[in-house]
């Protein structure tokens, strides 16, 4: 599949060992996560079916050019970083046609989390792939 080169944050996961050193990776990797500005935290950037509060938003609604996100669990923010880290390097149509499960895959995220977590983050995706 093109494009499916891990990035550094997704590569770093994909390095983990052990379920302790997966866990402290993805929570550094939600220290990397852009701040999310206050004002986008509504109820029109929810992302729902999520098991903590997730936010999704263009910055730039118009050109589609950069997600931000946020949640208050500290592994999501980790999930959302990687998850942005990828889709903010694509193009809006390369980011319709990209395989987000097969990437997390690859960086052992589906391995490693829960199956109600794992639906939100399905949630997320689809929300990446239609704005």
């Amino acid at each position: 599949m093109a494009n499916m080169q891990l990035l550094p944050l997704a590569q770093q996961l994909s390095q983990a060992k052990s379920w302790d050193e997966f866990t402290r990776t993805i929570m550094l990797a939600g220290k990397k996560l852009p701040a999310m500005p206050e004002y986008l935290r509504r109820d029109a950037n929810s992302v729902e079916g999520c098991e903590s509060p997730v936010w999704l938003a263009l910055l730039d609604a118009e050109s589609n050019t950069e997600f931000v996100a946020y949640s208050p669990s500290k592994v999501i923010r980790g999930v959302l970083a990687v998850l942005l880290e990828k889709a903010n390097s694509l193009e809006q149509q390369e980011r319709a046609n990209f395989d987000f499960g097969a990437y997390l895959n690859e960086c052992q995220l589906q391995r490693y989390m829960s199956e109600s977590r794992g639906n939100g983050i399905k949630s997320v995706v689809h929300q990446l792939k239609e704005r």
